[in-house]
């Protein structure tokens, strides 16, 4: 795959400077919606994020991968994040796979998340067997304490059961009948 103009345009030392960083403090994560607007009923969210008190690292972050956002929370941290499908494929996966990661636990969330990726880019997640193909890799994300989720596989499932007939309805608009 040839690099884009703006990866090569990376001076190495930073480039594996803000790898190794990530490979301490960054994140990868998909995360399920309830989305009564979704074909499924769920939508998948990929993110990319770093937190940290010094906020020139996570500008460096921003400047070279020229995508996502630097917030504060109110406790005074800092975080970059990236959420946008088209960033994380045109631009994280990118640049990870150029800079990789020297730990195992690292590498193996970035194949997972990349994996979900392109699922996601191929609209798998559109399909009830594609959207429990995600769902069970996402299981297999972060791994380990501090792991957390607003909804699991059993959530996902238990949709399934309460709404069988939901796989490709649109939402219907409620009007109330009117009487002359």
């Amino acid at each position: 795959m040839k690099q884009s103009f703006w990866l090569k345009n990376i001076p190495v030392q930073t480039g594996y400077y803000l790898a190794g960083f990530s490979d301490g403090e960054g994140s990868f994560n998909v995360s399920l919606r309830k989305r009564s607007d979704h074909t499924m009923g769920w939508q998948v969210v990929l993110t990319f994020n770093i937190s940290q008190k010094e906020r020139t690292i996570l500008a460096l972050f921003k400047r070279y991968l020229e995508c996502g956002r630097l917030q504060r929370r109110l406790d005074g941290i800092s975080y970059f994040v990236v959420s946008n499908p088209t960033s994380i494929m045109e631009r994280v996966i990118p640049f990870f796979n150029r800079f990789g990661f020297l730990s195992e636990s690292k590498k193996k969330n970035f194949s997972l998340f990349k994996r979900i990726a392109e699922m996601v880019k191929n609209k798998e997640h559109l399909t009830q067997a594609g959207l429990q193909k995600i769902i069970l890799l996402r299981e297999k994300l972060n791994k380990g304490k501090g792991r957390k989720r607003k909804y699991s596989i059993n959530d996902y499932q238990l949709s399934l059961q309460n709404y069988p007939q939901r796989l490709y309805a649109k939402p219907r608009i409620f009007r109330p009948e009117k009487r002359g």
